[in-house]
């Protein structure tokens, strides 16, 4: 996945940083410089601007989706294979649907505003008398449509695959979910091979790798949660997000010296190398808070993990 580094900020909107990957250029250049139906390539750049907003706007969806079920919003990383929201919702199926719903609603709000504009440029027989701006406008509502189809593909990591996976939280618990998507992804890209062995194009088998990769480490990190989900649990102590007591063991790595401790009998502290931490992650929920935060905490109660 991209992150901010390799990456160029080009605005700040609510609080949320947009970066755009270097690689997301060449894909603008490659895109706009081939032959197409337009008069010029500046209609083609004006089609690739608009698939940026598009894809944007989906992103926001879920930034501001997690924000209204007490997430957290980090990045948005704009690159040739679409956008990536960093978000940490809450460890709750519901939470979790919300977040990633939100994105593809952002496409269907969209849909009947461009049906408007393409009725609009029939009706007034654009086709004949700005040929560049009727095509335009259907290729931007065809762009938006195809987005949204292949969002919700049932395919992890794809917002479908990640709406799958909520839903299957409800009755089979977070790493069974997790396992479950991450099976049915590797499915989805058996089929995008085939298509794009068929169809020849590079992009969509560059987006078959991309899935692949993603659905190889989702499986990992269900067996890694399943793990965790059997280990025994210390007492006094709750993750102030997901309320679920920390796992006993040396299961935290100091990234100073690299090694392993139990960050929880040392408060925070390496026993190793004597560095001290102002927050411990959660191994449940990804989160991190500092340590009197985890012992404050117990007091409300804790749940067991899933």
């Amino acid at each position: 996945m991209p992150t901010n580094k390799g990456s160029f900020k080009i605005f700040t909107l609510a609080g949320i940083d947009v970066y755009v990957h270097w690689s997301w250029f060449l894909a603008f250049w490659y895109f706009s410089s081939r032959p197409n139906q337009y008069s010029n390539y500046g209609w083609s750049a004006l089609e690739i601007v608009a698939l940026f907003g598009i894809v944007l706007t989906h992103e926001f969806g879920h930034q501001l989706a997690c924000r209204q079920v007490g997430g957290q919003t980090h990045d948005i990383v704009l690159w040739p294979l679409g956008g990536v929201a960093y978000v940490t919702p809450p460890q709750r199926p519901g939470a979790q649907l919300w977040s990633i719903a939100a994105g593809p609603l952002v496409n269907v709000f969209l849909i009947p505003i461009l049906s408007v504009l393409v009725s609009a440029s029939s009706h007034l027989h654009w086709y004949d008398t700005y040929p560049n701006a009727y095509e335009l406008i259907h290729n931007i509502w065809t762009i938006n449509f195809v987005l949204l189809i292949f969002n919700m593909m049932p395919v992890y990591p794809l917002d479908g695959g990640q709406i799958l996976r909520s839903l299957l939280w409800f009755p089979f618990g977070r790493a069974n979910s997790l396992l479950a998507a991450s099976v049915i992804g590797f499915i989805g890209v058996a089929a995008l091979v085939l298509l794009a062995v068929l169809s020849r194009s590079i992009w969509i088998g560059i987006m078959a790798a991309f899935i692949l990769m993603n659905c190889w480490g989702g499986l990992k990190q269900a067996g890694a949660l399943a793990r965790i989900a059997k280990l025994p649990r210390r007492e006094g102590f709750a993750c102030p997000s997901c309320k679920t007591a920390p796992p006993l063991g040396e299961l935290w790595r100091c990234g100073q010296c690299g090694k392993a401790f139990d960050t929880f009998i040392t408060l925070g502290a390496c026993p190793h190398c004597g560095t001290q931490f102002n927050s411990t992650q959660c191994l449940d929920c990804g989160t991190s808070r500092p340590m009197e935060e985890w012992r404050s905490s117990a007091e409300g109660g804790v749940r067991s993990a899933e």
